[in-house]
């Protein structure tokens, strides 16, 4: 066991170990829990979001086909960093103005003054007396669903892709012989359409990776965030462990996790593409039934 009561009498490997397992440190490796915990939410409620937004653009109602079309076009069209810059505030000071409206209909103040966003205390949110983990989990909360609504739109339009690319004859089919259009969409389209879907999501989820550290902007403490502030120089005034510049070991050590990451999400992906291509009327299944002969 290595004893960490005073850090200047430390040297060699224990100043090493004691050093990597301070608090910020426990906070840095939490951190990655962080960034897998918002992939594993997000992932499928992106897929949720895309599988709505398709369902919509292909309604035969107007109104929804429109509504549908516009989500992807415009989220789409936006850029990343603008639209989550853009959209948490926009989000936190609605949720905060409807609050405000309702728990302070006596205030008098302008709620815009100047560049302030200003509402009584009780429209805050969270409230101020709340607790940090309350805080985290609501700052974590935006941004799962901005997230969601970005990658959403993007699956959207991959499944959109994927439900025309099943062949007509098979609907056709299906309705020659009494299937009715619901029944036709959910028995033979959505069945067959994830084998076109999954290259194009499956690309989107190496994107959604990449985009993680993307969360530092949302006001989330991540794995970028904690490198950058655990490797920069550090002198004895202000930390018990100083050191120079170690911000290339620390994103190193972020390069080999997200390498790592994307190499087993590539083989589960392979091994699923080809679990749903088995027995379909395309290049993959064609090819794995001639080598099955």
């Amino acid at each position: 066991m290595f004893a960490c009561t005073d850090p200047d009498t430390l040297s060699g490997l224990n100043w090493l170990m004691c050093y990597l397992t301070t608090g910020k440190h426990m906070a840095f490796y939490g951190a990655f829990g962080t960034v897998l915990l918002l992939l594993a939410i997000t992932a499928p409620v992106s897929l949720a979001f895309g599988f709505g937004g398709a369902m919509a653009a292909r309604s035969p109602i107007a109104p929804l086909s429109w509504f549908g079309k516009l989500y992807i076009a415009i989220v789409r069209g936006v850029p990343d960093i603008a639209f989550f810059l853009f959209f948490v505030i926009a989000l936190d000071q609605g949720i905060e103005y409807l609050r405000h409206k309702i728990k302070c209909p006596d205030w008098d103040e302008p709620i815009r003054q100047g560049s302030d966003f200003l509402v009584c205390q009780a429209a805050k949110m969270p409230l101020g007396t709340s607790p940090q983990w309350v805080h985290e989990s609501y700052g974590f909360a935006l941004a799962v669903l901005t997230f969601a609504i970005v990658f959403g739109a993007f699956a959207a339009s991959v499944i959109f892709g994927a439900m025309k690319t099943v062949p007509h004859n098979q609907i056709e089919t299906a309705e020659a012989y009494g299937m009715t259009p619901r029944q036709t969409f959910w028995r033979i389209v959505v069945p067959q359409m994830w084998v076109y879907a999954l290259p194009g999501l499956g690309n989107l989820w190496m994107v959604l990776i990449k985009a993680t550290p993307l969360l530092f902007l949302l006001g989330v403490e991540d794995i970028v965030y904690w490198a950058r502030e655990l490797g920069a120089a550090k002198t004895a005034r202000f930390s018990d462990y100083p050191h120079p510049d170690w911000r290339i070991y620390y994103f190193l050590a972020l390069l080999v996790f997200y390498l790592g990451f994307t190499r087993v999400s590539e083989i589960v992906i392979s091994r699923l593409t080809r679990r749903l291509s088995t027995g379909q009327a395309t290049a993959g299944g064609e090819a794995l039934r001639k080598a099955g002969a």
